[in-house]
């Protein structure tokens, strides 16, 4: 069983390092995870995992988590300094005080860094995927994150957030599942759902071709006669202009005019 998950494993690691060619990029560890979960490669853990998201859903919904957790601490403080004081009276010597290590347990720096690396590579995974959607790697992917934010969109309306939480962990869980049960089908009723669209899309395209030279056929005609008629106006209201002949007698000089006497008495 062992061999058959890390053959399993390292076949799907090759698929996602592949899936991610497009840039060339190194994937997180989580891919191969939440690969390995989603796909049910291990039955038990895929089980375990669905359950606990779903309990801790419920949980954080119907219980009050932080009012526990106050509780608790006021009980066990009250109880350890009720074990003190009643030891010092009776017994001279403290009892909480006899239960303390000798050294305070801490963070070592290595289990610190191994946290932070895992918050990390966690972040680095949603951040990659996000894109990979955005994107389109995938057209199947993509496409379906948009119907799934669209269901969601309308769906939130009507449905508390952690209701529709647990729907979504479902799905992200059992499609995976069902597909991987039912691929030979589900395959050929995707492809005679593409065969029709690319067939109507087709036909689509042909009749708007056609429209297409239709209408450039009819403008071009349209736009022969308009041509035709104006030049025709143009012709028909073109008059012919008559310029005076020029003269061909020198001009004349002016006679000097003769001074007239007086008028006398």
């Amino acid at each position: 069983m062992a061999d058959t998950a890390g053959a399993n494993g390292h076949s799907t690691d090759n698929e996602l390092l592949e899936a991610n060619g497009s840039t060339g990029q190194s994937l997180t560890p989580y891919h191969s995870l939440f690969s390995h979960l989603l796909s049910w490669d291990n039955p038990r853990n895929s089980a375990i995992a669905y359950a606990s998201v779903v309990s801790t859903i419920i949980a954080v919904r119907y219980l009050n988590l932080f009012s526990w957790a106050l509780g608790l601490s006021w009980m066990v403080l009250a109880t350890t300094v009720a074990a003190e004081l009643a030891g010092k009276l009776v017994l001279n010597t403290g009892l909480a005080s006899q239960f303390r290590p000798r050294q305070y347990y801490t963070l070592s720096r290595e289990t610190f860094e191994r946290l932070v690396s895992d918050a990390h590579g966690l972040i680095n995974f949603f951040l990659i995927e996000a894109q990979r959607i955005v994107f389109v790697e995938n057209v199947g992917a993509s496409a379906a994150a948009c119907v799934v934010a669209f269901i969601s969109g309308l769906l939130i309306k009507v449905v508390p957030y952690w209701a529709l939480a647990i729907v979504a962990t479902t799905i992200a869980f059992f499609a995976p599942l069902i597909y991987s049960s039912n691929q030979e089908f589900i395959d050929e009723q995707l492809k005679t759902a593409a065969d029709a669209i690319n067939a109507q899309t087709a036909q689509v395209k042909t009749a708007a071709q056609k429209q297409a030279d239709h209408l450039a056929a009819v403008g071009k005609q349209y736009a022969g006669d308009y041509s035709g008629k104006i030049q025709e106006i143009l012709h028909t209201k073109k008059a012919p202009v008559e310029f005076p002949s020029p003269p061909t007698e020198e001009p004349k000089a002016a006679e000097p005019a003769v001074p007239q006497e007086p008028i006398t008495a």
